[in-house]
């Protein structure tokens, strides 16, 4: 069976073009574009990766990283983070709170590839 991505990103062009390059890839994708019941769609869709956008309408993305890693149960999961910010504070921060990888917007869709690859064994 495909991995499953789970994707938290409140921009539906950007959300819409990373299921589409993740599920060509064969890749299962589910998105979600709230941000304040973030942790609680990662626990209940228990994906592979979690893709998170850190600029969330009610919270960011290092609240819900920080949630997530302080949960036993999503403590391991890979997250990459994206971000429109690349400044280096942003990924200091992001690391701090246990990001897995961080990658900057825009970016290419092998890129995108790359990094999801990296961060799930098939």
């Amino acid at each position: 069976m495909a991995a499953h991505v789970l994707l938290i990103e409140d921009e539906p062009n950007i959300a819409e073009a990373i299921r589409f390059i993740l599920t060509r890839d064969g890749w299962r994708v589910s998105t979600h574009d709230g941000g304040s019941d973030a942790v609680e769609a990662v626990r209940s869709a228990r994906p592979d990766l979690l893709i998170l956008d850190l600029m969330l309408p009610g919270i960011s993305g290092y609240d819900i990283l920080t949630a997530i890693r302080a949960d036993p149960a999503t403590e391991a999961l890979p997250v990459l983070m994206l971000t429109a910010k690349g400044q280096g504070r942003d990924r200091e921060a992001a690391e701090r709170a246990g990001v897995s990888r961080f990658m900057s917007k825009p970016f290419s869709n092998a890129e995108m590839l790359e990094q999801v690859r990296a961060l799930v064994e098939r």
